[in-house]
């Protein structure tokens, strides 16, 4: 495997961590799960006065404390495989914040950004906004269950507007909506084959459907 950090990044319900399991298995690699729990974010999503500045600045301090801890020790011997990266906090940021919150967040996501090591891989899962309530429903978390059908929406266009301009790190993109990869091996053996050719830059794995087979393109 040339690839020693592998991220999974993508909107809410796209299917993140379900991948990183199966990918873990693949790879032999160690899992690195988002910590997903904030005191501040059922409040957040019933739109609780101050709870979406809170819930930033807890996800931020949570994230940048969770990447510190991977980088002390000796864990680059073994292919890693986590469920978001760093540089997410930003699209949520910008999404929820008010230009004085973005102020205060801006600056201190400056001074830790800078002592996070990038991925050597990401790969980004799109889905259409249906296909994202669908899997958001579907799974029935307490604290998701205030999601509305527009912020999915506007969370998912600030994503794909955020990977279109991305250039950190190479970047396999993937359109999930008729993928899957849980019940159907075929998905996931094309998945592994696309990240064992992937090399420099941006490219674009879209299935054409059963039986077509899947079609590539760079960037």
């Amino acid at each position: 495997m040339k690839f020693k950090h592998i991220a999974v990044e993508g909107p809410i319900g796209v299917g993140k961590t379900s991948l990183v399991d199966l990918l873990v298995q693949r790879f032999d690699a160690l899992k690195v799960l988002e910590r997903t729990e904030n005191p501040f974010l059922e409040g957040f999503y019933r739109d609780k006065p101050g709870a979406a500045f809170q819930a930033q600045l807890f996800f931020l301090l949570n994230r940048y404390q969770q990447q510190r801890e991977l980088t002390q020790g000796d864990l680059f011997n073994q292919v890693r495989l986590s469920d978001y990266i760093f540089a997410k906090d930003k699209i949520f940021a910008y999404l929820n914040l008010d230009d004085s919150e973005l102020m205060i967040y801006e600056k201190l996501y400056a001074l830790l950004e800078q002592n996070i090591p990038r991925p050597d891989l990401v790969i980004y899962l799109q889905a259409s906004d249906k296909v994202l309530l669908e899997r958001i429903r579907r799974r029935s978390r307490d604290y998701e269950v205030g999601i509305s059908e527009r912020y999915v929406a506007e969370l998912n266009r600030a994503y794909n507007y955020f990977f279109f301009h991305y250039t950190a790190t190479p970047l396999l993109v993937l359109d999930t909506s008729d993928i899957d990869f849980v019940e159907r091996v075929d998905d996931l053996n094309e998945l592994v084959t696309q990240i064992d050719q992937m090399e420099k830059g941006v490219q674009y794995y879209i299935p054409l459907g059963a039986g077509d087979g899947p079609r590539r393109k760079s960037k």
